[in-house]
């Protein structure tokens, strides 16, 4: 039997954070691989989801996120004080609206991750906190550190590739993670 020895460099926490994120990353793009932008349109379950539109939100919810580490709790809306116009356009994030192609939601995505993994590589301080903006989801007066935040990020990554995955099933049959 032969044994190896690892001599890997032991990581950073912001390298850790950056591989697991881009990890997701690649299984939510994958799901995509090949598609019309006509069938990264298309729902296949009996939710209002697409590949496209998933791919959309998940890049307005890291942007968020990120504006938030930066800027603190005035980079992401009062969600308690939203009106229905405000809702209906964030509904718009899990959707192909006309003139959208999947090549300009995924650069937009690649934009976004881009400007994420800069900022986390250069993050002072994990351990930084913002009080969390106003929801009925957050508790009262709660705080999140960047390092929070982050995995935040990668969890909500990770849910939304699963839902991918089981909608591009749905479309041809492919599998991402199966």
């Amino acid at each position: 039997m032969t044994t190896t020895t690892n001599t890997t460099l032991p990581t950073t926490e912001h390298t850790d954070l950056l591989e697991a994120l881009a990890k997701q990353r690649h299984f939510l793009r994958f799901t995509t691989r090949d598609l019309t932008d006509e069938q990264a349109g298309q729902r296949t379950t009996g939710s209002e989801l697409c590949l496209g539109g998933l791919i959309k939100h998940v890049t307005s919810v890291e942007r968020s996120w990120v504006d938030f580490i930066q800027n603190g709790p005035s980079a992401i809306p009062d969600f308690t004080a939203m009106t229905e116009a405000d809702w209906a356009k964030r509904a718009d994030e899990f959707r192909m609206l006309p003139g959208e192609t999947l090549a300009g939601v995924l650069a937009d995505y690649a934009e976004t991750a881009d400007r994420t993994d800069e900022l986390v590589a250069a993050l002072p301080d994990p351990d930084a906190a913002h009080p969390l903006p106003q929801a009925p989801w957050f508790e009262s007066e709660a705080q999140w550190s960047a390092r929070r935040v982050l995995l935040h990020i990668i969890a909500e990554t990770a849910q939304h590739a699963g839902h991918a995955d089981i909608i591009r099933e749905s479309l041809d049959g492919a599998k991402s993670m199966g």
